[in-house]
């Protein structure tokens, strides 16, 4: 199986392929620089990893919540490949890739995920991992830091830049459950190849049409609206 991922929806821009067991990548930390960055990062892990778009079997993309503009950027690139080349896509959250990420580099399986997302909000998640990096959500939403949802039990690891800049309300509310934190983590699209691939396995990717952002405010708005 050959997956093409990418990811703008934080300060981190990044791109992979997987081919099979085997992923390229490119990786590198640079805000407002994504635009100019991601098509070059996707031709390199194309190279390296010895496939053409037309060999590729889904693009994947972090789908969001993240950067407004930067999870447009992902989108846009993401339609242009998949309809030119007539690919399915797999929308990835950015929160799930983020925990993939933490997943696979501290082992750890309970893990709360927190991205600023202005106006005094935080991007809000928990997930748990199995062994196999098989990401379940607990609850995922955009909400302030006093009124996040939080497990019952369990050890966690609490990661994003949230728990940086609203680390004072996060940790007084998850401070009973939160053993470490690691703000400086962010997804990574190795992470949505990895996660995209048991997608496309369950028979789940998407025409290129439905290659669109999630920012989580358009659900809440939606749901108020409903009511």
């Amino acid at each position: 199986m050959k997956i093409l991922a990418l990811d703008t929806s934080t300060e981190a821009c990044s791109a992979a392929v997987l081919n099979d067991d085997v992923i390229a990548s490119r990786y590198t930390i640079a805000p407002r620089q994504h635009a100019e960055l991601v098509l070059s990062m996707c031709d390199e892990v194309l190279g390296e990893a010895g496939c053409t778009l037309q060999e590729i079997d889904a693009i994947a993309f972090g789908r969001g919540p993240g950067a407004f503009t930067g999870v447009r950027i992902a989108t846009g690139v993401v339609q242009g490949m998949a309809f030119a080349h007539k690919l399915p896509v797999v929308p990835i959250s950015s929160l799930a890739a983020m925990a993939h990420v933490a997943w696979r580099k501290t082992g750890a399986k309970h893990i709360m995920t927190a991205i600023d997302a202005r106006i005094n909000e935080v991007y809000w998640a928990c997930y748990e991992c199995s062994e196999e990096g098989i990401v379940e959500v607990i609850a995922e939403r955009v909400c302030l830091p006093a009124d996040i949802e939080l497990p019952t039990g369990g050890e966690w690891l609490g990661v994003g830049t949230g728990w940086q800049t609203y680390q004072q309300a996060l940790s007084a509310k998850a401070a009973a459950l939160v053993h470490e934190e690691i703000p400086e983590l962010f997804p990574d699209a190795t992470d949505i190849a990895q996660l995209a691939r048991h997608e496309v396995i369950a028979d789940k990717a998407l025409p290129a049409e439905m290659a669109l952002p999630v920012y989580l405010r358009d659900d809440v708005a939606k749901k108020k609206s409903n009511q």
